[in-house]
Formats: C-alpha cells, sequence, structure tokens
C-alpha cells in the first residue's frame, strides 16, 4: 500500500508537464514566452492598429510605438520549421525584394536610371547611419552585397553570355572570382579575436555564448588570455610585450581604468576594445563591418582584406567583360559614359544598369580597401584613427585620406 501510495505523485508530476510538448511546424514560442502560431500573426496587435488609425486621420506615430510595431513584426514574421517555426530576420528581406525592381525601372529610361542609381547609395547611407546610431546590428547590408553578387552574376549569365562575346575561359574566370570571394568572406566572417574571460577557459566563443556575454559579465580577474599575442597585422617589438603585461588593475589607476571592461569583466590587451554593437572585447579592433555583420580584428582582418581585393578584381573584370559585350568597338571607360543604342533593346539596358550599379559598389570598396592600405602603413587601426579625430589629437593629410594620430611611432 505505502508503494502504491509513494507511485501516485510520480503519475501526477508526469501528467503536470504539457509544456515539454515538441511544437508543431507552425508554432513558435514568442517573446513573451507564450505558445503563438504562424497562422495568427496579424491577430492581437494593439500597437499596429493605433499605428494604423494614426495613419489614416493623418496623426503623428511616436517612435516609441513605431519601435514596439517593428518588435512585433520581427518576432512573428517566421516561417515553418521542423520543432517550431523558425524566425526569419526582417532585415534580410528588403534587400531581395528591391533591388531586382529598382534596377528594372532604372532600366527603362536613362532619366530613371540616374535617379534611381542615385537614391540607392543615399538610402543605403541613411538607413546605415539610422542603425550605426542605434547601436544595433543588422543583416541588411550582409544581404544586400551577397544577394547584388548572386544578382549581378545570374543578369550576366541570362543577357551576356548568351551575345557570343564571353568565351568559356573567361566564364570559368569570372566564376572562380565569385567563388573566391565567398570564401573569403566566410572566413573574415569568423571570430575575429573575440576576447573571453580566463575564468571561462574558452578562446573561441559560439553565438550563444556571445550573447550570454552581451547580456551579462562573468567573474572579475586580474589578467588577460593570450597576454603573449601580438595586437597588430605587421610584426611588433617587444616593447609592446611589457606593456601588456603590465596592464594589471592595480598598477596606474588611469590606465587601468581604460584598460579595464566593465561589461565584459576582464583587462583589455594593448589595442583591444570593446565593440558596443556586438556587446564584446576583441583583440586589435579595427573597426564592426556592417557589409559582414561582425568586427574586423586580429584574427580576421587579412581575410577581410583578401576579400576586398579579390571583390574589386573580379567586379573590374566583370563591368570589362560587360561593356565589351553591349558597347563594342569602344574602350571601357569610354562606353561607360558614352554607348548610343544602349536602351533601344531592354537585354542591353538592364545589362548597363546593372554595369553602373556594380561601378557604384565597386567605388565604394576601392575607397574602403585604400583606407585600409594606408592604416597598416601607418600601423594604426580605424578606430584609433576615428578616436584621435573625436579627441581633436589627429590632423587630416592629403586630403582627408590620411589622418596622423600623433601615436604611430609608440605602435612601431
Amino acid at each position: 500500500m505505502t508503494q502504491k501510495g509513494s507511485m501516485k505523485p510520480v503519475k501526477k508530476k508526469k501528467t503536470e508537464e504539457p509544456e515539454l510538448e515538441p511544437l508543431c511546424c507552425c508554432e513558435y514560442i514568442d517573446r513573451n514566452g507564450e505558445k503563438n502560431h504562424v497562422a495568427t500573426c496579424l491577430c492581437d496587435c494593439q500597437d499596429l492598429d493605433e499605428g494604423c488609425d494614426r495613419w489614416i486621420t493623418c496623426k503623428s506615430l511616436q517612435p516609441e510605438t513605431c519601435e514596439r510595431i517593428m518588435d512585433t513584426i520581427s518576432d512573428r514574421l517566421r516561417i515553418p520549421w521542423l520543432r517550431g517555426a523558425k524566425k526569419v530576420n526582417i532585415s534580410i528581406i528588403p534587400p531581395l525584394v528591391l533591388l531586382p525592381v529598382f534596377l528594372h525601372v532604372a532600366s527603362w529610361h536613362f532619366l530613371l536610371g540616374v535617379v534611381v542609381l542615385t537614391s540607392l547609395p543615399v538610402l543605403a547611407l541613411w538607413y546605415y547611419y539610422l542603425t550605426h546610431r542605434r547601436k544595433e546590428q543588422t543583416l541588411f547590408f550582409l544581404s544586400l552585397g551577397l544577394f547584388s553578387l548572386g544578382y549581378m552574376y545570374y543578369v550576366f549569365l541570362q543577357e551576356v553570355v548568351p551575345k557570343g562575346r564571353v568565351g568559356p575561359v573567361q566564364l570559368a574566370v569570372l566564376t572562380c572570382g565569385l567563388f573566391l570571394i565567398l570564401l573569403a568572406l566566410h572566413r573574415a566572417k569568423k571570430n575575429p579575436g573575440y576576447l573571453s574571460n580566463p575564468a571561462s577557459g574558452d578562446r573561441s566563443l559560439s553565438s550563444s555564448q556571445l550573447e550570454c556575454l552581451s547580456r551579462k559579465g562573468q567573474e572579475k580577474t586580474k589578467g588577460f588570455p593570450g597576454a603573449d599575442m601580438s595586437g597588430s597585422l605587421n610584426n611588433r617589438t617587444t616593447k609592446d610585450d611589457p606593456k601588456g603585461s603590465s596592464k594589471m588593475p592595480a598598477g596606474s589607476p588611469t590606465k587601468a581604468k581604460e584598460d579595464w571592461c566593465a561589461k565584459c569583466q576582464l583587462v583589455r590587451p594593448a589595442r583591444a576594445w570593446h565593440c558596443r554593437i556586438c556587446g564584446i572585447c576583441v583583440r586589435r579592433m579595427d573597426h564592426h563591418c556592417v557589409w559582414i555583420n561582425s568586427c574586423v580584428g586580429e584574427s580576421n582582418h587579412q581575410a577581410f582584406i583578401l576579400a576586398l581585393l579579390i571583390f574589386l578584381l573580379t567586379s573590374v573584370y566583370g563591368i570589362t567583360l560587360t561593356l565589351d559585350t553591349i558597347c563594342r568597338d569602344r574602350s571601357v571607360f569610354t562606353a561607360l559614359f558614352y554607348c548610343p543604342g544602349v536602351y533601344a533593346n531592354y537585354s542591353s539596358a538592364l545589362s548597363f544598369t546593372c554595369v553602373w550599379y556594380s561601378v557604384i559598389i565597386t567605388a565604394g570598396m576601392a575607397y574602403i580597401f585604400l583606407i585600409q592600405l594606408i592604416n597598416i602603413s601607418y600601423n594604426v587601426t580605424e578606430r584609433e584613427v576615428q578616436q584621435a579625430l573625436r579627441q581633436k589629437t589627429g590632423r587630416r593629410l592629403l586630403c582627408g585620406l590620411i589622418v596622423d594620430t600623433g601615436k604611430v611611432l609608440a605602435h612601431l
């Protein structure tokens, strides 16, 4: 009897766990911790109803209401998947939809092309400063870059190759360049040199660990990992090693305050910095690049430079092949600004529009590549340059391309 009585509460415990039931493909756990269904994505949204009412009545909408609406949309935008619906990052969608539409509209007429191709960089810069001011991660630029590569290659195969001016060897070289870009980007997306707390003993952090570190700090320590790691791309002398190893909170109070990261709860090595977007410290942090949605630091700086170089070479080669096909018997530079009859055929007009779009993107990447080469030659990082300009300790040279931070000799 006692055994049977003792088994009854065990049966009750098993029946009191309905939350452990597996989710179907269309169910998910929302941000409030409640089970929801994809079919109810438009139900029970008071903020959206209020926003629509104020928009219909021509009343202003509060910024807080807009943020709540965007948070609700991003939480409910999901696709059915095994063991629960998966969330889709809303910032991925605009490039996939708007880029083909804008390029096709721009190919209708020359004036439309000028307006669209001028407005695209302006919109991209506006969105960049919007997200940069809010210190938020976004997949918009990574999605735009990858989709632009794929769509330009698709237009090249559909509109340029069938004209017979591009040989198999040229197509193979362009395809290899595209794959090399993807490989270099994959390498650049890896760990840029995240600093972990020595108490954890983990040097390579997963995405889940990074999220935890961005929310809370770990235990305080008096040292830092990788004291023998170099702090730059170039070879550093041993003068930096004692400087890095002497970074103890008990030393100079001013220096300890600069090197101590209260968010990550660790002492930063030389030239490391805390990224407010990624929420973690990075060794020899150069900058946070929105095109790869990651920081550029000690471990991935070379891959980042390599990706830029391969992209520039492949893009220029693709532009040359396209202009040689649609504007025959003209030099590349002349055909770029003067190509008679290019808008008479929709196929050639679309190809010409994609060429100019590629030129704009290539010019922007070339500027980033040039700045990176200048910074490497002066052995400074982009963060150090911007910090010197904010503190008014640096001066611009050569039309602003070179910034003398006044601390170059300290790193040589």
